[in-house]
């Protein structure tokens, strides 16, 4: 928008000044979704309103690329935690058309009234919001997927599931009990999945682990300590305080190559998505 009419700033500086009255009209528009808010925020820790402001900036800026990722990182999440897509999709459609109230209130105190602007940037926004849904439901599908197996392969004890996020970043989802035998085979698998691939980034998400065992802890440093000395980063989110407070009544301390984050979308957004200004 900034190249084609020169005015996306003055646009940008009216949204900002207008959140809180856009934030009651996306409300109003997203009737089924609105009451499910806070219940979002509390099963996988999605900001919806806070989301959508990211969502307008990206569209308003024209910064396609990040809007794409935001879109990969949200499908991920929404995947994650099995969250009923019908809402998701009325949320978009409900910013899209708050997004086009709020324009056209622009466009009447601004006063740009031409037709041939008009429908150029009709035709930026809406391609806009339709590649973030497009990106977002195509990745929430491959990772739903991706997922699935993971899970069957667990339950066969047959491989360590790590899922690509771009070339170099993985995630590696951990579900159900940690002990001894599959830990072992974790450190086992991850090593050699990290070399295999080139992982710089291996984001360990435990949000599905409800226990693990003082020798299990112990081999899991391990895999942390050998994934540093092959130049890999390892992020840990999602730790329960169980887990928390057998590592430190074990006295264990990750190395610094370790970050411990609360969930998996605080990871995807630090090291996947770019920050928004």
């Amino acid at each position: 928008m900034e190249q084609s009419y020169g005015y996306s700033t003055k646009f940008k500086y009216f949204f900002k000044e207008n959140s809180k009255p856009f934030e009651q009209a996306l409300l109003s528009e997203a009737v089924n979704v609105k009451d499910k808010i806070n219940e979002i925020l509390r099963v996988g820790n999605i900001d919806l309103v806070n989301n959508a402001h990211t969502l307008v900036m990206y569209i308003i800026d024209g910064e396609d690329e990040s809007l794409k990722k935001f879109a990969e990182q949200e499908g991920v999440a929404w995947a994650t935690h099995s969250i009923d897509l019908s809402f998701k999709l009325e949320w978009v459609h409900s910013i899209r058309r708050t997004l086009w109230i709020f324009i056209e209130k622009y466009y009447k105190e601004d006063g740009n009234s031409g037709m041939e602007d008009f429908f150029k940037l009709e035709t930026e926004i809406n391609n806009r919001v339709d590649d973030f849904l497009n990106t977002f439901f195509i990745r929430y599908s491959t990772y739903k997927d991706a997922l699935i197996k993971a899970q069957q392969q667990m339950v066969e004890n047959l491989s360590v599931p790590i899922i690509p996020i771009n070339d170099s970043i993985f995630v590696l989802p951990l579900i159900g009990t940690i002990d001894t035998s599959r830990a072992e085979i974790l450190e086992e698998k991850v090593l050699t999945k990290a070399s295999e691939l080139r992982i710089s980034t291996l984001i360990l998400d435990l949000s599905g682990v409800a226990t693990m065992d003082r020798e299990s802890i112990i081999e899991l440093k391990k895999s942390m300590d050998g994934l540093s000395m092959m130049g890999c980063k390892t992020v840990i989110t999602g730790l329960r305080k169980e887990i928390v407070r057998e590592v430190l009544n074990a006295g264990f301390a990750f190395n610094d190559q370790t970050e411990t984050l609360a969930t998996l979308q605080q990871a995807l957004s630090k090291y996947f998505l770019p920050q928004v200004d």
